[in-house]
């Protein structure tokens, strides 16, 4: 158990007088000069939307949101902690409801219409659930917030079934149950899977217990630490070396919910524009300007569908950030050109760290330096720090004006048909030095709205300071191009930070592991906000496998990021290379399916830009109750992940090992994609409501050749004609893949999204959304598509219709207008017939 050693002294808290208020007092509390306990309620005030709580000098104030969401803030003094914050939008922090004050002999608090926060007087616990009694945050007993100094401590009860999600990128289980963890953002090259920390802070996580959820944000840009059941069995907590006890807890109750709550408070991932969900190829690095050509041409020639090519740092002149080598690429614009007219685009490297140089007719560097926009040592000097380029100075990204100076460092590359950018390095890396980074004394000027103008330490500033960083560059571009949709891909960040930027999971290795961590990774950070991620497809450190290669790409085309990247020390990784034809026709058809599923795809994008939800889920997300005795359906030997709320992959857990697997199908139903027949199940088990369910679980016998997918069951999935580039327009007609539901009766629906996939004019209505149900009766299935909503003009003028699980021709089929013919393919299980789409909503009829 853990111990303190402190001096103890007893302060009598009498009474408080502040303008319009008073306190009711109590007892004394433990404090001293270099320690805080709140162990008991020494005096309480209802507020309008909360309760404001002292024990003994210390200030504990809860406040409601919204009905749902509770602020705690807490300090060892009478005040509070500046209140800002670099994660949470003003308008939601800002927020609040009024509340029922609770009072009796033994506790004090206060209720909403949707929960009720009670604090307990003595010993002082903090207990928050909801109006059914379901506890979502509760401090363990006999362990009270501390303060040791300026660090901090909050210790919370964990129930032996509970499980915890989310802290971004953090390598391990999906489940962060019996692990510990460190958030200081970190350059972790070759990191492995009991790495910590690595690239990113994001200080929340999901609970999840019995179906029912909760979210909890420690608001801390400090060096934050989270651990789960390791000090106690049945507790977990979470604290801070120092900077502000700020925390937010918020009710599901289902997991959707509290995703859809964290992007209330911290912001969605903006709509991306299409390309980015194209295939990306990348290594460290194409050069010269022939080895960029050579590339793109092997890519069109294989015909492997492709939308972006990347630089790396050896475009660059001496690896200095806005140049470009005039012997590597002595013609780069009309290369960027070129690429542009064979439907590629073009996405550079632009780290943070500018190059030392006085008096070089240096633009970043002169301009920097003239306005005094550099990070700054104690004595006020700039700071220098070797990097890429050598000799380095940095922004001072926390500043606004700084930030704003960044971003037009832009323009250039802009003007020359660059399509986006990317920000590495910015942990930020330090090279020679032990700690990888800047020291713990350099200074930052904070000048930001909402935040009072001041110097901090980079011991807080650390944290955001890629994020601030990713931000420069978003803004810059938006006022740049302010109609064409950013895209900005960063490494490291802070909660929020998929306000500005994409990202991915760093320098991961080519390995089978890598390959099975990459699930649980990209799975967390969409919890955590970044729904817009991936993973160096094949490997960044190390040369695949031609099988691992393989399967890489085949498991990465259902992921939302799809980049193909790797180190400058490996052999080739391009998806012809390393592998024989059948591998390299594999892959090809891997790519080919993404393409033609991009209609799905962007409908995704579309929903996470909206409600926050990622794009790549994790099984429980979709199902909460759909759990096999009580558990969540993602288990420490399940490799499966959905993709939108219809696509499920199905991945082994042991890729490197030709052993069969068992993959549990939520309740619901579910089809082969590949194949289109229906999914038998298996005997029924226990839900979480303990009703009998149908619970399929398949036996697969893992092969190179398939990916194991499977559909929902009542889903409709809109897919296109193939192409070899989001700029080329499809040919033919939009195909509908309708899975009709298990039961008669059951929901059948699907939809579509679809803008020009660049600009910003779909924020005035130029966008295309449909609807899609189907009815299924003992005769047959009734297809009913909606009139089109908005005034972007669809490629296709015909849809056509797939109804699948089908085991024989159709009947008929007709729609307003009269019959329409059929045919039938009895390999993939399916009715196919053409019908015209003239944007005003049809009803087909198909008889089976």
């Amino acid at each position: 158990m853990f111990k303190s050693l402190f001096f103890s002294a007893v302060l009598i808290f009498a009474a408080t007088t502040q303008a319009n208020c008073a306190m009711a007092t109590e007892g004394p509390s433990a404090v001293s000069n270099n320690f805080a306990r709140l162990d008991r309620v020494t005096a309480s005030r209802a507020t309008q939307n909360g309760i404001e709580i002292r024990s003994g000098a210390a200030t504990m104030m809860i406040t409601a949101l919204r009905d749902d969401v509770v602020r705690v803030r807490i300090s060892p003094t009478a005040q509070l902690p500046e209140d800002a914050s670099w994660a949470v939008l003003d308008q939601s922090r800002k927020s609040q409801v009024a509340v029922k004050p609770l009072s009796s002999e033994n506790e004090v608090g206060f209720s909403t219409s949707k929960l009720r926060v009670v604090v307990k007087r003595s010993p002082l616990q903090l207990i928050i659930s909801d109006l059914e009694g379901h506890i979502l945050s509760e401090d363990l007993p006999g362990r009270p917030v501390e303060f040791h100094g300026n660090s901090f401590r909050v210790f919370k009860s964990s129930p032996a079934d509970e499980h915890y999600y989310g802290l971004g990128d953090k390598p391990g289980p999906l489940d962060r149950r019996n692990e510990a963890f460190t958030n200081w953002n970190t350059d972790s090259f070759g990191w492995q899977e009991s790495t910590d920390p690595i690239y990113k802070s994001i200080p929340y996580f999901i609970t999840f217990n019995k179906g029912i959820s909760a979210g909890v944000f420690l608001d801390n840009t400090w060096r934050t630490s989270f651990e789960f059941n390791k000090e106690y069995r049945d507790g977990y907590s979470f604290g801070s070396e120092a900077g502000p006890l700020d925390y937010y807890v918020f009710l599901g109750p289902d997991p959707k919910h509290v995703v859809e709550t964290w992007a209330w408070l911290t912001g969605t991932t903006p709509l991306p524009p299409l390309w980015s969900l194209g295939f990306q190829q990348s290594r460290y690095s194409y050069y010269p300007e022939a080895e960029v050509r050579r590339i793109a041409s092997r890519l069109r020639s294989e015909r492997i569908p492709v939308d972006v090519i990347y630089l790396d740092i050896d475009y660059q002149l001496k690896n200095r950030p806005f140049t470009v080598d005039p012997e590597r690429f002595p013609h780069f614009d009309q290369m960027i050109a070129d690429l542009k007219a064979e439907h590629i685009r073009t996405v550079l490297i632009t780290d943070l760290h500018i190059a030392d140089l006085p008096n070089a007719d240096y633009k970043p560097y002169d301009e920097g330096t003239a306005g005094n926009h550099f990070v700054k040592n104690p004595d006020g000097s700039t700071y220098v720090g070797i990097v890429w380029p050598g000799k380095s100075v940095f922004p001072d990204f926390t500043e606004k004006t700084a930030r704003e100076w960044w971003g037009t460092l832009y323009k250039d590359f802009v003007s020359r048909g660059v399509a986006g950018f990317w920000n590495d390095m910015n942990e930020p890396a330090i090279f020679e030095v032990a700690s990888k980074t800047m020291p713990d004394d350099i200074q930052h000027r904070i000048n930001e709205p909402g935040f009072a103008p001041r110097t901090a330490t980079h011991l807080e500033i650390h944290n955001v300071f890629g994020m601030e960083n990713s931000r420069g560059t978003f803004e810059g571009l938006k006022k740049i191009a302010p109609a064409t949709r950013p895209f900005v891909l960063t490494r490291a960040s802070y909660a929020g930070g998929q306000r500005y930027a994409a990202t991915w999971s760093g320098d991961n290795s080519s390995t089978w592991n890598h390959l099975r961590q990459t699930t649980p990774q990209l799975e967390n950070l969409g919890l955590s906000g970044f729904a817009m991620s991936g993973a160096d497809v094949g490997g960044f450190a190390r040369s695949p496998q031609p099988a691992l290669l393989t399967r890489w790409l085949q498991v990465a085309a259902f992921h939302p990021i799809d980049r193909d990247h790797t180190a400058n020390d490996t052999n080739p990784q391009e998806p012809w290379e390393n592998g024989t034809e059948h591998d390299v026709n594999l892959r090809r058809s891997a790519i080919e399916e993404r393409y033609k599923l991009l209609p799905y795809f962007y409908t995704v994008a579309d929903e996470m830009s909206r409600t926050g939800l990622p794009m790549m889920r994790p099984l429980f997300l979709e199902f909460p109750k759909g759990a096999i005795d009580g558990q969540p359906l993602d288990g420490t030997d399940s490799n499966s992940f959905m993709l939108g709320a219809d696509l499920l992959i199905a991945d082994s857990p042991y890729q490197d090992t030709p052993d069969n697997y068992a993959v549990a199908l939520p309740p619901v139903g579910w089809y082969d994609y590949w194949t289109g027949a229906h999914v038998e199940g298996s005997a029924g088990r226990k839900a979480i409501d303990n009703t009998k369910v149908r619970q399929p679980e398949v036996t697969i016998h893992p092969s190179i050749d398939t990916l194991p997918v499977f559909v929902r069951a009542g889903s409709i999935i809109p897919e296109q004609p193939l192409v070899q580039s989001t700029s080329e327009k499809p040919e033919g007609p939009l195909s509908l893949r309708v899975y009709p539901p298990v039961k008669a009766g059951e929901e059948c629906s699907g939809s579509l999204y679809l803008d020009d996939g660049v600009s910003t004019a779909y924020q005035n209505g130029e966008l295309l959304r449909m609807h899609f149900e189907c009815l299924q009766s003992s005769d047959g299935l009734t297809l009913t598509v909606s009139p089109h909503e908005g005034s972007f003009a669809p490629w296709w003028n015909q849809l056509s219709v797939e109804v699948y699980g089908v085991k024989h021709e159709a009947k008929g089929a007709h729609t307003a207008n009269g019959p329409v013919s059929t045919s039938y393919d009895s390999q993939h299980h399916r009715i196919l017939t053409v019908v015209p789409d003239d944007g005003k909503g049809l009803q087909l009829k198909v008889e089976y």
